[in-house]
């Protein structure tokens, strides 16, 4: 029992200076964020570096091996044109794109998206005027996606980026429509036009970015496409700061041949942990919480891909695909897609292999993501997202009743038995030897497992950390109202009222347990349940809610167990 008992306060105390180291480095790291300054600040004109800055970048690579130069943000083959006029000034000038959807900004130099934020998720809940902001280029943030045309006849060189024009200064999607297309044109002095188009659908994320070449000239154009996603190591604004918890994952990632889902973190940047990869479909993201960003490529096709810095620390994820040969007279194309939106492992499914696991459950995805499945079927029925939380908790609980049986019922015989215990341990106080020999005999004598009631919490432990990566990653949840005061289920409880009732549920269950014979194990156990609700007061609301109704449960469980065992006497 004493083991048992060691076991037990060992795990929770490991469990519990992980989550509060976690916790204090997230705090630092997001100190003084302001959510909504994002988008108020992309109201106004954006001109100087942080326009369009052409810094250092190590070198990439093409997907036929050539070295290109990488004196710029821009990626370029090794043989470029220099007869194109290209735009080496950094003032912005903005189209801006609105659809049910997205808020885009596009910047003319070079076609880049500058902006884009989402009027269906709020920055924060209290101001629902003001959408969540994922790219913007401004003072405090460079989050930005950019993508170019480079090589022999590349309008976007280490001279400067194309210098776009357009119909309109502002593109919204009409309630009678379902696609718009935003055309940007690029005129050099060779009769060779070019068309930067995006495509915007309807209810979509996804954005299609395309390049249109018309060859009026002689001679035959030859180009490739870039995509990249630029961002500064500001810290993730959707995380919230207010809570304790393990801190979500902000940085790169990347689909490989042989590992779906690969993460490559900023610093792993840094010290050019990744090399260049020629990959066959694919894709690169940066991910934070809730919301990603992620280049898709076709996928028929072979890219390079590569990850890097920027002098001023900035990193640079993206691909370069194969350059295109259009002849005399003719017109081709090159295409991508690009996602800019919140993290829908069903979307992110539907649209490139593996990229549904950008909603990162951890190690025990497998177990995850199940429950992420069965809670959203239980959404679907009750239409409350804390109600399906209770839901879940009582099938779970159901999947687990004969263990729980099994480990109640020891506890309770253990119960029982403790006068004899005790009795043991006063007898041979000076004989430790032969008190575990006498106590491992009356356990056997009355059928007990000592780790009876410790092994079937601990086999549990897998599926509240799957329960908790749920509730902590699926976007579904941000801002998801439950009852009365709890309107968020994704941050804390305000007002403290579920973590107190978790901790008073503590307190109940722990009477059913067998005193520890040792003083010092049972003021450690004493203070279990305030050691708890001070870790839950910061825990996310909808995770306290499944703790409060898993002991509940617990304590109805154990109780009539309890009393069967005592009435059998």
């Amino acid at each position: 029992m004493d083991f048992q008992r060691y076991l037990l306060i060992g795990s929770i105390a490991a469990l519990s200076f992980m989550l509060l180291t976690e916790w204090v480095q997230f705090k630092e790291q997001n100190s003084g964020n302001n959510v909504v300054a994002a988008y108020q600040l992309q109201q106004g004109p954006v001109t100087g570096d942080n326009a369009s800055r052409s810094s250092e970048m190590p070198n990439a690579q093409t997907p036929n091996g050539t070295q290109i130069d990488s004196n710029v943000d821009i990626p370029t083959f090794e043989q470029e044109s220099s007869g194109n006029e290209i735009a080496a000034s950094n003032t912005i000038s903005r189209i801006k794109v609105k659809t049910d959807m997205l808020e885009i900004d596009i910047n003319t130099l070079g076609g880049d998206i500058i902006f884009a934020a989402f009027p269906k998720h709020y920055a924060k809940l209290d101001t629902p005027e003001i959408p969540f902001t994922l790219l913007e280029q401004s003072n405090r943030l460079t989050y930005i996606a950019q993508s170019g045309l480079i090589g022999v006849n590349g309008i976007d060189t280490a001279k400067g980026r194309a210098r776009f024009t357009s119909a309109k200064t502002e593109y919204v999607l009409s309630d009678s429509e379902d696609e718009m297309a935003v055309d940007l044109v690029f005129q050099s002095n060779d009769p060779v036009s070019i068309t930067k188009r995006f495509h915007f659908t309807r209810g979509e994320y996804l954005i299609g970015v395309e390049y249109i070449v018309k060859n009026n000239s002689e001679m035959p154009w030859s180009g490739g496409m870039f995509g990249q996603l630029k961002r500064d190591n500001s810290p993730d604004p959707s995380a919230d700061t207010s809570g304790m918890g393990l801190a979500p994952y902000l940085g790169a990632a990347i689909n490989l041949p042989d590992e779906p889902y690969k993460k490559v973190s900023f610093d792993d940047i840094e010290e050019n942990s990744f090399p260049k990869q020629n990959i066959e479909g694919g894709w690169v993201a940066i991910i934070q919480h809730y919301f990603t960003s992620a280049w898709v490529p076709n996928a028929k096709q072979t890219h390079a891909y590569s990850m890097r810095k920027t002098k001023d620390g900035a990193n640079i994820v993206g691909f370069t695909s194969p350059q295109i040969t259009v002849a005399a007279g003719a017109t081709g194309d090159v295409k991508s897609e690009l996602y800019i939106g919140p993290k829908d492992q069903y979307r992110l499914e539907e649209i490139s292999p593996g990229l549904e696991l950008t909603v990162d459950y951890g190690i025990l995805w497998w177990i995850a993501q199940p429950l992420f499945w069965l809670l959203t079927k239980l959404h679907g029925y009750l239409g409350n997202w804390g109600f399906a939380i209770i839901a879940v908790t009582i099938l779970v609980k159901a999947a687990f009743f004969q263990l729980n049986a099994k480990a109640y019922t020891s506890m309770a015989n253990m119960r029982k038995v403790q006068p004899k215990l005790t009795a043991l341990r006063e007898r041979y106080a000076d004989d430790k030897q032969k008190q575990s020999q006498e106590m491992m005999a009356l356990y056997k004598r009355e059928k007990i497992n000592p780790l009876g009631g410790c092994l079937p919490i601990l086999v549990q432990m897998p599926v509240f950390m799957a329960l908790y990566w749920v509730l902590m990653e699926s976007v579904e949840l941000r801002h998801a109202p439950f009852i009365g005061y709890i309107k968020d289920l994704s941050v804390m409880d305000p007002y403290f009222i579920l973590p107190l009732i978790m901790g008073v549920s503590m307190f109940i269950q722990q009477r059913f347990n067998p005193p520890p014979p040792d003083p010092m194990q049972a003021k450690i156990m004493q203070w279990m349940p305030v050691m708890f609700t001070f870790f839950f007061l910061f825990f996310p609301a909808g995770l306290v809610l499944y703790w409060v109704v898993n002991n509940t449960l617990s304590i109805a469980q154990q109780y009539l167990i309890t009393k069967r065992i005592e009435a059998s006497d």
